[in-house]
C-alpha cells in the first residue's frame, strides 16, 4: 500500500511530496528547510531512500542535496542538468524501487527546462501518482521562458509534447501532483482548484485541448515579468546549496536600526499593513509576514542588500527567516521585536500614512482634489481594467522608478491591498505623501470610478 503526503509552501506557491510505502520513501522537490520533511517521514515511520529533483529550480533554493547528505538517501537529478555536485543521474524510463512493490519511473518531460523530468509512482506495474514538477500543472503548464530567451518558443512546444506524452502513458484516474502552480511565478498561468487528475487535465488543459501552434501563441502572449531573484536561484541550485542556518539573528536596538537605515540598508517591518500605516519607523518598508513575503521582498530588494526584520514576536521573526531562506536570503543582518515605539530613539517620532477605499478616492475626485492615482498591478491585470487617468508602475519596478511618480498626494492601489501597502511604504520612505488604498479592485467600479479595459 502506498502513501503520498503533500508539503505545501503557500508563500512561494509550491509543493513538495513524500511518497512511498513500507520499507522506504522518496521526497520530490524538497524545500530548503529540510527539517519538516524529516519530521513528515518520522510521522510515517519510513526511511527516506531517495530524494528526486524534477529540474534545477528557478524559483527557490532546494534542500535536496542537504537532505540526501543528512539521511544517506540516493539523490536523483536529471542526467542532462548541469550541476557541480555528486548525484545519481536519471534518464528517461529509469526506475528505482521505493518500498515494497513500488517503483518510481522517470519520464523525460522537457519544456519548463530542457532537462525537466517527471516521476511516476507505480504499483503492480500501474501508475498511481504522477509528480510533474513544472511540466503538467493544474489547468496549465510551467512557463518556458526561465532558461534562455532564445529557447522560449522551442521549450513551449516541448511543453505541449510533454503534456501529451503524460496523457498518453497514464490512466485518467492518476493524480497529477505538480510542484508549481499554486501562486508560483514558475506557472504560465495560475491554477484553479487544489487537485487534479490526468483525465481532468485531458479535458480542460490548454496543452491537451489546443493544437500546438494555438497553444504556444496563447501561452507566450500571457507570460509576464520574471521575478528578479530567479536569476540567482538556478546558479545556487546547480552549484549545490549550503546547509541552512536558522539560528536567531543578532538583536537590533533603536540605535542600530537607525544606523542601518542611514547606511542604506533595508529595514523590513513584518507587521500587518493596518498596523504599519498607523505607526512605523521612518524609512522602513512594509512586507507583511502573512503575505507573499519571500516572493516580493526577494523580487524588490537589491540582491545581497542587508535586511533587518521588525516584528511583534520572535516567532514571527523565525517564520520570516525560514521563508526568506527558501529564496536565498539566508541570514538577516539583525532583528527586533516588540512595538514600533521600541524601535526609535528618544525624541524621535513614528511615521504614518492614511488608508482608504476606492469610495474615498471617488469622493476626493468629486471634491476636485488633485491627486495622483498609482496602479502597481502587473501588466495583464491592468489591461483587464484600470482607472482612467491612473499612472502605472508595477510594484516590482517601483523602487527604481519612484522619481517617475508625478508630484502630489499619491493614492496607490493594487488588486486587494497587499502590494499597495508595500508600494505605500516605499513612497513614504522616499518622502512622498501617500494614501494606501486597501480595497478590492472590483470596488472601483462600484464607487463610480471610470474604469477602462484594453
Amino acid at each position: 500500500m502506498f502513501f503520498v503526503d503533500t508539503l505545501e509552501f503557500e508563500g512561494l506557491g509550491n509543493r513538495s511530496y513524500l511518497a512511498g510505502g513500507a520499507g522506504g520513501a522518496v521526497v520530490i522537490d524538497p524545500p530548503r528547510d529540510i527539517d519538516q520533511v524529516i519530521a513528515a517521514a518520522a510521522r510515517r515511520g519510513v526511511r527516506i531512500a531517495y530524494v528526486a529533483e524534477t529540474h534545477v529550480h528557478n524559483d527557490y533554493v532546494t534542500g535536496g542535496l542537504e537532505l540526501a547528505r543528512v539521511t544517506g538517501a540516493t539523490y536523483l537529478v536529471p542526467a542532462a542538468a548541469h550541476v557541480s555536485f555528486a548525484r545519481t543521474p536519471v534518464a528517461d524510463n529509469d526506475t528505482v524501487a521505493v518500498g515494497e512493490g513500488l517503483v518510481l519511473r522517470a519520464i523525460a518531460t522537457p519544456g519548463h527546462t530542457p532537462h525537466h523530468t517527471s516521476y511516476v509512482l507505480e504499483e503492480a506495474g500501474r501508475g498511481v501518482a504522477a509528480f510533474t514538477g513544472g511540466s503538467l500543472l493544474i489547468g496549465s503548464v510551467g512557463r518556458p521562458d526561465l532558461v534562455e530567451p532564445r529557447l522560449t518558443e522551442e521549450l513551449a512546444r516541448a511543453q505541449h509534447a510533454s503534456a501529451h506524452r503524460l496523457a498518453a502513458e497514464l490512466d485518467d484516474e492518476v493524480p497529477v501532483l505538480p510542484t508549481h502552480g499554486f501562486g508560483s511565478f514558475c506557472s504560465s498561468s495560475q491554477a484553479e482548484g487544489d487537485a487534479t487528475t490526468i483525465g481532468k487535465e485531458r479535458a480542460t488543459n490548454d496543452a491537451l485541448t489546443l493544437d500546438v501552434d494555438t497553444f504556444v501563441a496563447r501561452m507566450l502572449a500571457g507570460l509576464e515579468d520574471v521575478p528578479a531573484y530567479y536569476a540567482h536561484m538556478g546558479p545556487a541550485n546547480a552549484a549545490g546549496p549550503a546547509p541552512l542556518d536558522l539560528t536567531p539573528p543578532e538583536r537590533a536596538d533603536a540605535a542600530q536600526i537607525a544606523r542601518r537605515l542611514a547606511a542604506g540598508e533595508w529595514v523590513v517591518d513584518l507587521r500587518s499593513r493596518v498596523a504599519f500605516a498607523e505607526g512605523h519607523v521612518a524609512g522602513s518598508f512594509n512586507f507583511e509576514g502573512e503575505g507573499k513575503l519571500a516572493t516580493y521582498l526577494a523580487w524588490l530588494i537589491p540582491w545581497g542588500k542587508p535586511v533587518t526584520l521588525l516584528a511583534e514576536t520572535p516567532e514571527q521573526i523565525a517564520a520570516a527567516q525560514r521563508e526568506l531562506a527558501r529564496v536565498g536570503i539566508d541570514r538577516p543582518a539583525a532583528a527586533a521585536t516588540g512595538e514600533p515605539g521600541d524601535w526609535i530613539g528618544e525624541g524621535q517620532e513614528l511615521a504614518s500614512f492614511p488608508r482608504a477605499v476606492f469610495a474615498d478616492l471617488a469622493a476626493s475626485r468629486e471634491r476636485g482634489e488633485r491627486v495622483v492615482v498609482l496602479d502597481v498591478r502587473r501588466d495583464l491585470e491592468r489591461a483587464a481594467g484600470h482607472i482612467d487617468g491612473s499612472v502605472h508602475i508595477p510594484i516590482h519596478e517601483l523602487h527604481g522608478r519612484i522619481g517617475e511618480v508625478p508630484e502630489g498626494t499619491v493614492w496607490v492601489h493594487c488588486a486587494g491591498g497587499m502590494r499597495a501597502a508595500i508600494a505605500a511604504s516605499l513612497l513614504d520612505a522616499a518622502g512622498r505623501q501617500v494614501v494606501a488604498v486597501d480595497d478590492g479592485f472590483d470596488a472601483a467600479t462600484d464607487a463610480g470610478l471610470a474604469v477602462t479595459r484594453d
